[in-house]
């Protein structure tokens, strides 16, 4: 049972894929299968044994971009304390690290989990980022948020061994790059 009070995590699920049908995808990369299951479906369950509470951004027809998709997310759970915002094409991250940004992020206003050097997601934001979160639109996402918090020092830099946190599905060869994903 997860305390009241916990960040809701924002799957953000309404891109168009557009490099995985161009690399020979025949269905939207979050449809894939992946170990008999979409990837989608692998984040899915990730994020529900987190315990964290959570909101798919999937509408009909997509959005205009990341940007556009992040907005409609914080705006659908105006009473969360805070976001986590968790593309929907990292099929094998792991529970604990959605749970150590979240549990970071009581104590931080935005937490940007690493992976050797690398940035990777969920990113978080506390409840104080939700205008500038909310008015975001089309495919420009959050990193001018980030960057503006890491120029005031409000950014914790993460690290967590989960490569989870950075391997994304992006071309259907990403499907079968079995060692770079540990589950």
């Amino acid at each position: 049972m997860v305390a009241a009070g916990e960040p809701v995590i924002i799957i953000l699920a309404a891109g168009k894929g557009e490099r995985f049908l161009a690399s020979g995808g025949t269905t939207h990369k979050l449809d894939a299968l992946l170990h008999g299951k979409a990837v989608l479906q692998h984040v899915l369950d990730a994020v529900k044994a987190s315990g964290l509470p959570w909101h798919l951004v999937r509408p009909e027809g997509g959005t205009r971009g990341m940007g556009e998709s992040i907005a409609m997310g914080v705006r659908a759970t105006p009473d969360s304390p805070g976001w986590l915002i968790l593309p929907g094409d990292l099929p094998f991250i792991q529970p604990a690290s959605l749970l150590r940004v979240a549990q970071a992020l009581k104590a931080h206003p935005v937490v940007v989990p690493h992976y050797q050097q690398k940035q990777g997601h969920p990113v978080g934001f506390q409840r104080t980022f939700f205008d500038a979160l909310a008015s975001l639109g089309g495919d420009v996402g959050a990193k001018a948020i980030v960057r503006a918090a890491r120029g005031k020092e409000e950014v914790l830099e993460l690290t967590l061994e989960d490569v989870g946190v950075v391997n994304d599905v992006d071309v259907v060869g990403d499907l079968g790059a079995e060692q770079l994903f540990r589950r």
